[in-house]
């Protein structure tokens, strides 16, 4: 297995894990209080290894982490919101469907789609359709947020593409480029709304979910300067939710219904197909 994807699995990990950490403390602090101290710990790490390295200022394209930043924080904001809102194990599978716009943006660029990851695209959006339904009393309606989630996932889908282009350049520069744009975004969205603010006791979990995200961002960034194609090194690095759905049956013994484990099953497939095309 080559480089680009050992990373793009490594950053599925380090996402996976950072993600089940903030959308559980999200639900008692909110997502915005999840994201200031995980983005600030973020940058004050990703500017120590910038500096480390001592490389200058790579160019301009290294700026393509601006767009790749907003797109990932308005990700990530929706899926705590998500995850806040109801369960991580059906949330984090549909906000994992996000793969299906690089791989389409990969195509437009001229990779093959092939029969594989078209079938991948159709499980996945069917997987979405069944997850996101839940049985009420007055029958079937969308699972608590579904909303959030499909929002996660267009927020995702739309921050591959100009974080691969930055990475290519310098993967440690992109991350701190990015890092500078959230960590803005957020704080001005928290001094402006009346969301509540983290205690000191969470501040060191909320770091370390901090941390565990940059490493996501990183190593997906250093697989696509090791040449990794969009369409696939993406892919991989959307299974996060694997890792976030385990940790949530064996942590908070969450048990979606039936339906919505087929839905989730066939959302997994369908990213599997895609990656193993």
């Amino acid at each position: 297995m080559s480089l680009a994807l050992l990373f793009a699995l490594a950053s599925s990990a380090s996402w996976g894990t950072g993600d089940f950490v903030s959308g559980f403390k999200s639900r008692t602090i909110g997502a915005l209080g999840v994201l200031v101290p995980a983005q600030v710990a973020g940058l004050v790490l990703a500017a120590v290894l910038v500096a480390a390295r001592g490389e200058p200022w790579p160019g301009n394209r290294a700026l393509w982490a601006i767009p790749a930043a907003c797109a990932g924080t308005i990700g990530l904001y929706a899926l705590f919101r998500g995850m806040a809102a109801g369960a991580i194990s059906v949330v984090a599978p549909i906000a994992g469907v996000s793969a299906v716009i690089p791989v389409i943006f990969g195509v437009a660029a001229g990779d093959a789609l092939g029969p594989l990851r078209a079938a991948g695209i159709g499980a996945a959006l069917a997987g979405v359709a069944l997850a996101s339904r839940e049985r009420s009393a007055g029958g079937f309606g969308l699972a608590a947020g579904v909303g959030w989630a499909l929002l996660a996932a267009l927020g995702f889908g739309f921050y591959y593409p100009p974080l691969h282009a930055a990475g290519e350049l310098d993967p440690y520069w992109a991350v701190l480029v990015f890092r500078f744009t959230s960590v803005p975004l957020v704080t001005a969205a928290l001094l402006l709304t009346r969301a509540r603010r983290p205690g000191r006791a969470d501040l060191p979990i909320l770091a370390l979910a901090g941390l565990f995200d940059l490493g996501g961002n990183l190593l997906y960034a250093l697989a696509a300067s090791e040449e990794g194609l969009i369409s696939v090194i993406s892919v991989l690095a959307s299974l996060y939710p694997i890792v976030t759905v385990a940790l949530a049956s064996l942590l908070l013994r969450e048990r979606p219904a039936p339906l919505q484990w087929v839905g989730v099953a066939l959302t997994f497939a369908g990213i599997g197909l895609i990656a193993a095309a």
